[in-house]
């Protein structure tokens, strides 16, 4: 079978799309990967061929920054690509509004990969559940909407869609979380599947790791892994983060992630850093800090962190109360008042949160996740897909120590 590998370009949702295409490779499947020039060595890292999405004018369309203003060129990308490929499925992530359109042009079946936690409306249940931001419902319609929008715009619309019930779930959903971080009572739509973190990263040199380490050997103090995604008009945290980091107990590895405006405070106990990885980092840190975006989460887990997440928009407080609710993460509340230092400070010592995240860490490892969706892309394709047996699989991020 030949699969064409077509999410947004960002690692957090390239890098489960990649550990997908690498178990279905693994058993004898064809997989090319469409996605923006600048990830091509994380691709070609990753073992698999790759398709430059702005040769096929795509060059904004596989940005997460840009996802809802780009869905007719991700759909112009993906038809191109797959037919130079003779793509017979699509493996597309959430936000992905062009592959899924141009699975219903090719007539080919079409996977999405999700996030932490599901990101629309629940099957049944869930009428309960309190929201620190949007409601489910609302964000339902409007990603729906876009995606009729998008669909008008690229000529779709007098077609009946393939998927009436809710086109934004492709032929089945993939969920890297676990069921812990969905809410108690509700019922998922029928083709959602949970399947674990799917995680994989780049491997980083051996002398980034030693510099950083160095780094921080230099201060001695714990260190807290923080990991900024986008502010969403939010509040930044960088003003709370030169509080806590100068003068106290604590001091911070800070990914920039796609924050634009790092303002570290001179005297402030803060590296900053920008990696296609971040393993090796959560590994140094007894304390995950973030916004509250699937892939720091999820590493944080694996790895047995609790977590304090800050949200702003997104799926950033959906996934925040997911995981307070689970008991392994605190809210630092969105007022620039709340100091801090003592959330921090309370968050460490606090044996109940470890405890519960090394347990859901523990349940997110357990199953062997990217053949748990090597099974559902081979069940969505054609009858006449071939499959291969199931073997052992690697990953390239660490358990918790």
């Amino acid at each position: 079978m030949k699969i064409l590998l077509c999410p947004l370009s960002d690692g957090g949702y390239l890098y489960p799309a990649l550990a997908t295409g690498r178990e279905l490779r693994r058993r004898g499947h064809q997989v090319s990967v469409l996605a923006r020039a600048s990830v091509a060595p994380v691709v070609a890292e990753a073992g698999l061929p790759l398709v430059t999405a702005e040769e096929l004018g795509g060059r904004r369309a596989f940005s997460a920054t840009w996802w809802g203003q780009t869905g007719p060129a991700q759909y112009r990308a993906t038809l191109r690509a797959a037919r130079e490929t003779g793509a017979d499925l699509l493996v597309t992530s959430v936000l992905c509004n062009g592959p899924l359109l141009a699975a219903e042009t090719l007539d080919v079946p079409v996977v999405v990969i999700g996030l932490a936690a599901h990101l629309w409306d629940y099957r049944s249940g869930g009428d309960d559940e309190p929201h620190l931001g949007r409601t489910r419902r609302s964000r339902t319609l409007d990603c729906r909407g876009l995606h009729a929008a998008t669909r008008e715009e690229v000529g779709l619309a007098g077609r009946a869609p393939r998927w009436a019930d809710d086109p934004l779930l492709g032929d089945a959903l993939l969920l890297r979380g676990d069921p812990a971080l969905e809410y108690p009572g509700a019922r998922l739509p029928e083709r959602v599947r949970h399947v674990g973190p799917l995680a994989w990263e780049p491997t980083p040199e051996r002398a980034e790791t030693e510099a950083v380490t160095e780094h921080l050997a230099r201060s001695g103090k714990p260190v807290v892994y923080v990991h900024l995604g986008r502010f969403f008009g939010g509040d930044s945290l960088w003003p709370r983060l030169n509080e806590a980091f100068t003068g106290g107990r604590f001091q911070a590895v800070v990914e920039q992630g796609r924050s634009t405006e790092p303002r570290p405070a001179p005297g402030a106990d803060i590296m900053l850093v920008r990696k296609p990885w971040m393993g090796p980092l959560v590994d140094l840190a007894g304390l995950v800090l973030a916004n509250g975006t699937s892939a720091p989460v999820l590493a944080a887990l694996l790895r047995g962190r609790p977590l304090a997440l800050s949200p702003n928009g997104s799926e950033q407080p959906l996934l925040t109360g997911a995981c307070v609710r689970a008991g392994v993460a605190v809210r630092v509340p969105n007022t620039p008042s709340v100091g801090l230092s003592p959330l921090l400070e309370e968050a460490w010592h606090d044996d109940g949160l470890r405890t519960r995240a090394r347990a859901l860490g523990d349940r997110l490892a357990a199953p062997d996740g990217t053949a748990l969706a090597a099974d559902v892309v081979e069940r969505a394709a054609r009858p006449s897909a071939s499959t291969t047996p199931k073997e052992d699989h690697e990953y390239a991020i660490s358990r918790p120590r």
